[in-house]
C-alpha cells in the first residue's frame, strides 16, 4: 500500500548509540548514532522500531551524546549519523556542527528525499562522507518505499552527492521480489558514472512488514551477477 510521505518534522530523536564500529565508516574507527523516524515505509526495512515507533522510543539527549564523544576522542576518528532518515530533522546541521567542533569527521546516511537540507550541510562543510540509498528504478520507487516519492528530489540529491566534493557511496539493499537484473541495471543508470555503488543482499531481520520475514535473499552467485550488470554504468560496483 502506497501512502503520502509524512511532512511532519520532529525535534531530533537520538534513540541509540553504537559506541564503536569498524565497518560503518570506511577506513575509520567510529561511533554510530541512530536517529529515529523515517519518511519511507520500505516493507523489508530491518529498523522497524526506528521507523514505526519513533515517538515512543527512549531519547538520548544531545548533551549526553556530545559528552560521550568528547570522552572518546582519543579512540574514535569519526561519527556516523544514520536512521531512520536523518534528513527529516531541520535542526540536524546544528548538531553536526557541535560534533565537528569536537574534531570528528562525519558520515551521513540518507535516502535522498531532502536535497534542501542535504545541500545546506554541504554548503556549511559539515560532511566528510555520504552514503545515499537507491531504493529502486524510478518506475518502482513508490512500490518499494511504500510512499509517494518526489523523484525530482531524489535526482537533485544524487547530483549534490556526486558533485559535492566529499567521499561518497551509493548503495541498494536488493531482494528477488523487487530487484530483477534489469531493475538493478536501471538503478545503476540513475547514478551513471558514480565512483562507488554497493549492493547489499536482503537478510530477513525484524522487517517492517512482518510478511517479509519469510523472504529469501539472492545467492552469492546471483549477487555477483547483479554487481556485474550494475558495474556497466558506474566506475565500481561491489557486493557488501
Amino acid at each position: 500500500m502506497v501512502s503520502e510521505p509524512s511532512d511532519e518534522i520532529y525535534f531530533m530523536i537520538i534513540s541509540g548509540i553504537q559506541k564503536t564500529t569498524f565497518i560503518d565508516y570506511p577506513g575509520k574507527v567510529a561511533s554510530t548514532l541512530f536517529l529515529a523516524g523515517c519518511n519511507f515505509r520500505c516493507p523489508f526495512c530491518h529498523n522497524r522500531n526506528l521507523v514505526l515507533n519513533a515517538k515512543w522510543l527512549e531519547k538520548i539527549s544531545e548533551d549526553k551524546v556530545l559528552s560521550f564523544l568528547r570522552k572518546r576522542k582519543k579512540y574514535l576518528e569519526g561519527v556516523c549519523i544514520t536512521g531512520g532518515e536523518p534528513l527529516i530533522y531541520d535542526d540536524l546541521a546544528g548538531f553536526i556542527k557541535e560534533i565537528k567542533g569536537i574534531g570528528y569527521q562525519v558520515k551521513l546516511d540518507t535516502n535522498g528525499t531532502n536535497p534542501r537540507i542535504l545541500g545546506n550541510l554541504y554548503k556549511k562543510n559539515l560532511l566528510d562522507y555520504v552514503a545515499m540509498d537507491i531504493k529502486s528504478s524510478p518506475e518502482k520507487y513508490n512500490a518499494v518505499t511504500g510512499v509517494k516519492v518526489d523523484l525530482d528530489k531524489i535526482k537533485k540529491s544524487i547530483a549534490i552527492v556526486v558533485q559535492g566534493g566529499v567521499d561518497y557511496e551509493f548503495r541498494s539493499t536488493v531482494l528477488p521480489r523487487f530487484h530483477s537484473l534489469l531493475e538493478v541495471e536501471n538503478m545503476a543508470n540513475m547514478i551513471k558514472g558514480a565512483k562507488l555503488y554497493y549492493l547489499q543482499n536482503f537478510v530477513a531481520r525484524n522487517t517492517l512488514d512482518r510478511s517479509f520475514m519469510d523472504e529469501k535473499g539472492f545467492t552469492d552467485d546471483e549477487m555477483k551477477e547483479l554487481a556485474r550488470a550494475a558495474g556497466k554504468h558506474v566506475e565500481k560496483c561491489l557486493v557488501r
